[in-house]
């Protein structure tokens, strides 16, 4: 009898073929997301789950599986799964780290780009055919040549956003828990500063930290009191290290020129006041969001998948497993 794996959600057709041979593929080609209890039995009939980001696998639907080996996240993240459970009942967890940074980092500038010149606003207004002709005043924004870009948290995809800082000649001030190397900072003309010095110095301000229990809202009220009122913020990385409250009120306020978000504080909800805000660039977390890239994070999943039907380790085992 060949272990089942199930998909939760939509998944590539190249990497399914990949893993049918070797197993009874159950797969879920369809946009419905599945519910708690659908995650519930999943577990209890799976060897192997492939899961999203938005499918919270807490530690009652981890105790479902007797035969769980392996929840494969199709994502970089994994703060939707309870790890330290999993691990604790020796479930292998997986993600796919190293292949979308530059992607992201691709999306993180067409976000700098279309906040700082109102790209949204301008072709809703466009559409709507409200353009009657050229005016001195309209949708007036922020050059992004020559300014300071400040990145807070300068791992891949931070780095990623920073490299591509020397084609608009542009300050690059970081913040990160650890400095980079002395011949990575030259590479990528990056300076170590604390994170108020970033705030208070940036014309735009670029989130890539991770989550963790010392990053959880660490931008918030007070640290967008410290911005420019002429700078922008972008926002990619992972939902509660910001405040949403407090950047909508930064907007409102004027505290800020503008932001563009692609993740939320309680994804997939918006903060009352979002959509109201013609300031605010959303997108629907779409940070890899590239047919080349979605792929080979499909083919990584089914990768770590095939490691574990064969009774290897993972390739791409979550760093906090088993800490």
């Amino acid at each position: 009898m060949k272990p089942v794996v199930t998909v939760t959600n939509m998944f590539p057709e190249k990497a399914l073929e990949k893993l049918d041979p070797h197993c009874e593929l159950r797969t879920n080609q369809t946009e419905n997301s599945p519910s708690a209890s659908d995650l519930e039995k999943i577990a209890s009939e799976s060897v192997v789950m492939i899961t999203y980001l938005s499918d919270k696998i807490d530690a009652g639907i981890i105790d479902k599986g007797p035969n769980l080996k392996l929840i494969a996240n199709y994502g970089a993240g994994f703060n939707n799964i309870d790890v330290d459970h999993a691990a604790g009942k020796r479930i292998w967890i997986t993600n796919t780290p190293g292949v979308l940074h530059e992607t992201t980092a691709d999306l993180t500038w067409a976000m700098i780009l279309g906040a700082g010149r109102n790209i949204v606003a301008a072709d809703r207004f466009t559409r709507e055919n409200k353009f009657k002709g050229w005016s001195a005043n309209m949708y007036l924004g922020g050059d992004v040549y020559g300014k300071t870009l400040g990145v807070i948290g300068c791992g891949e995809i931070g780095s990623a956003v920073a490299r591509r800082a020397a084609g608009f000649n542009m300050k690059v001030l970081y913040f990160n828990r650890n400095r980079m190397p002395e011949e990575k900072e030259k590479e990528l003309n990056a300076e170590l500063v604390t994170l108020e010095d970033l705030l208070r110095k940036s014309d735009f301000v670029t989130v890539h930290a991770p989550l963790t229990d010392q990053t959880k809202n660490m931008i918030g009220r007070e640290q967008f009191l410290v911005m420019k009122p002429t700078a922008y913020f972008i926002h990619t990385a992972r939902g509660k290290v910001v405040d949403d409250q407090a950047l909508v009120e930064a907007l409102k306020e004027g505290g800020i020129a503008g932001a563009a978000l692609d993740v939320y504080e309680n994804e997939p909800a918006l903060t009352e006041g979002m959509t109201e805000l013609e300031n605010l660039m959303l997108l629907p977390h779409i940070g890899s969001a590239s047919h080349e890239t979605r792929n080979i994070m499909a083919d990584l999943v089914a990768d770590n998948v095939l490691d574990v039907l064969q009774d290897k380790p993972p390739r791409s085992l979550v760093p906090s497993w088993g800490k």
